[in-house]
């Protein structure tokens, strides 16, 4: 789907509060309720939204730990391996990567105990595990949900 400068803009409104009321967008962006409505539909059915979030806090919700995981996959179980990584509770993030690992993680646990059991337990006993490395998250200093949509014309 080609984007247009009304449709970037209807997104980084999205982006910045998925709850803001079609009709507060058509005022910021002066045009008509229904063609907003009509333009967010259109994204959605392209798949260029993929759906609205809140955005909780782990720490909240009982989760005080994370970590990025570096993770090597035995050649050839890379498939089987990405499907048993998506059933494990507490991998949030699963990202396939070029360079020493294969695929990085984002994961989540209560504390250092389960994060460990998380590691040992559950991925280190995946059938296509070959070895990993646990990087423990201090702090996340900044975390922007808004990407950086670019306008077409700033595109070079």
């Amino acid at each position: 789907m080609d984007l247009d400068a009304t449709d970037r803009a209807i997104l980084r409104i999205l982006m910045e509060d998925a709850r803001t009321p079609f009709s507060e967008i058509a005022r910021r962006i002066d045009m008509s309720s229904a063609t907003v409505h009509d333009r967010v539909g259109r994204m959605e059915d392209a798949g260029v939204i993929e759906g609205y979030h809140a955005h909780v806090d782990p720490r909240q919700v009982g989760l005080g730990t994370s970590a990025l995981v570096g993770f090597r996959v035995k050649q050839g179980r890379e498939k089987e391996a990405l499907q048993q990584l998506r059933d494990i509770e507490g991998v949030q993030e699963i990202n396939l990567t070029t360079g020493e690992w294969d695929v990085m993680l984002r994961v989540y646990a209560e504390d250092t105990d389960a994060l460990r059991e998380l590691m040992f337990d559950h991925i280190a006993e995946l059938d296509g595990f070959s070895r990993s490395q646990t990087m423990v998250i201090l702090g996340t200093e900044y975390d922007d949900p808004v990407l950086p949509i670019r306008e077409p014309d700033d595109e070079d």
